[in-house]
């Protein structure tokens, strides 16, 4: 019989740290309401609170399971703040046009991310796991599903609603796994209502860290053939997103 305690309470815990920085946020908004501002597809204007919120919420709830997972979570965050500060108004998408920048002396935003993202998902693979080969796949996976979850968003909700599906199956296990998916489903419904409502919006902040999560969520459960699996999977879908790579998410 699975315990459901310990998920319930990751799950609430996530929930209650990321609303409260929710609302926290919009009460003081740092540094200003415009510098927390953007325009979403359809031209209404968002806010970026629930980006930190969530990151800082899935951080605190990670670190709980395993200190290494609260580390490469908060890292995540914090490489896709700088990327939602230093390229806003960049068009240029995927590893291709970042990385061809950054050849040409060029250090973006994007760039910053990319290897901000993969040395800490590479470190927490080494923390977290024995083997070489056993590192390398969980770094692969959880760098990997940090940009699988910012592919998708693109709409009002829809990583949001992606955290809560893919999170899901990882509650049928026992375990730090199951209680380090919770951590990023929590965090995901904490803030889903507002960001269907098109009042927030994740950003690369909150999208990287739940997707961070969800990596880490898959790296405590499965052996090695589960993890090789989502890594392959993880790089395909990259792979996939980089070639139709078009106009920045939705953001103007």
């Amino acid at each position: 019989m699975i315990n459901r305690s310990g998920r319930t309470a990751s799950f609430a815990l996530a929930a209650g740290l990321a609303r409260t920085g929710l609302t926290a946020l919009r009460a003081v908004a740092p540094g200003g309401r415009e510098r927390w501002e953007r325009v979403n597809h359809a031209g209404r204007t968002v806010d970026l609170y629930a980006g930190p919120a969530c990151a800082l919420a899935a951080a605190v709830g990670a670190a709980r399971v395993r200190p290494a997972a609260g580390l490469a979570v908060l890292a995540a965050g914090a490489c896709g703040a700088y990327d939602d500060v230093a390229g806003a108004g960049d068009a240029r998408r995927g590893f291709r046009a970042h990385l061809a920048a950054l050849r040409d002396g060029e250090v973006t935003g994007g760039a910053v991310k990319l290897f901000g993202v993969c040395g800490a998902a590479l470190a927490a693979g080494a923390v977290l796991r024995e083997r070489p080969l056993d590192r390398l796949l969980a770094g692969v996976v959880i760098a990997g599903a940090a940009h699988f979850v910012n592919l998708l968003d693109v709409r009002p909700g829809r990583a949001g609603a992606a955290v809560l599906a893919l999170g899901a199956p990882g509650l049928l296990r026992a375990g730090p796994g199951a209680r380090t998916a919770a951590v990023a489903m929590g965090a995901a419904a904490a803030v889903l209502p507002d960001d269907v409502a098109e009042r927030t919006m994740l950003g690369d902040t909150g999208a990287h860290a739940l997707g961070a999560a969800l990596g880490v969520a898959v790296v405590a459960a499965g052996g090695r053939a589960v993890v090789a699996a989502h890594a392959v999977a993880l790089v395909a879908a990259a792979v996939g997103g980089e070639l139709a790579a078009g106009p920045r998410r939705s953001l103007v």
